[in-house]
């Protein structure tokens, strides 16, 4: 072997060697950076933990929760006058049911019997609404006759009835009670569904100054169109006010 062949050889050795050494060398500092990153992220993660602060009641909330019993499950119309007592807002509260179920979702669409919709004008045809419509003014959503009104709006059946406003028997827009027709035809419809993530319903049920009689049935009808089968637990409050629970009739 010459001279010049072992120069050759020794040099592309050295040449092998420097070429391991700096994977090396570079495989350290990916682990290094590997490492660093996941520091940082576990550093990270543990910053954006979300701290949770338990609340903090005023006087009046503590001193209307010692009116009610935790543990115990009220008869409907029970809870809903302890639910009275407990309000404590200066302002007309709401009623709010608390519904927890088996399955998040929706659950379908109710009608409250006793809750009114500021969404739907309903007027009743008199002297002042029979004037406006012969003016070419439609400033209702819904309009209710009798049948001894009814006659006067023949002339404008060309007008109302394309629109859907022409009163009806079927639909109870044509009535000798006018006023009972007023309060069922303004009731709102709502969508019932849980939260996202948890199978609990929030839902208003009505006002505190409501008579107890038509939070009943507001509160039935949602029991109703939930199904008590799949119900776990059902409370209301008011708006500012502890939460009462209810005894499932099953």
């Amino acid at each position: 072997m010459s001279k010049t062949t072992q120069e050759n050889k020794a040099k592309k050795a050295k040449q092998v060697e420097e070429i391991v050494k700096l994977d090396e060398s570079q495989k350290a500092d990916i682990e290094a950076e590997t490492t660093e990153t996941e520091v940082s992220e576990n550093a990270e993660a543990e910053t954006t933990k979300t701290v949770r602060i338990a609340k903090v009641r005023g006087k009046k909330y503590q001193a209307a929760k010692k009116k009610v019993d935790v543990n115990k499950y009220y008869p409907l119309d029970e809870a809903i006058e302890l639910m009275k007592k407990t309000s404590f807002s200066k302002f007309e509260g709401k009623v709010e049911a608390h519904v927890t179920i088996y399955d998040a979702g929706n659950v379908g669409e109710i009608t409250f019997p006793h809750i009114e919709s500021s969404d739907k004008k309903v007027v009743i045809l008199n002297d002042t609404v029979l004037a406006e419509i012969k003016d070419g003014q439609i400033n209702f959503d819904i309009l209710i006759a009798t049948p001894a009104t009814m006659p006067k709006l023949l002339p404008f059946a060309r007008l109302l009835g394309p629109k859907g406003l022409m009163p009806n028997p079927k639909n109870g827009t044509l009535t000798d009670k006018p006023e009972e027709s007023v309060k069922k035809l303004s009731v709102a419809k709502t969508v019932i569904r849980t939260e996202k993530k948890a199978p609990v319903i929030h839902i208003v049920v009505g006002k505190v100054s409501q008579p107890t009689e038509e939070l009943v049935k507001n509160i039935n009808e949602l029991i109703k169109v939930v199904k008590v089968a799949k119900i776990k637990k059902l409370a209301i409050c008011a708006t500012m006010g502890p939460a009462v629970k209810i005894e499932i009739v099953r």
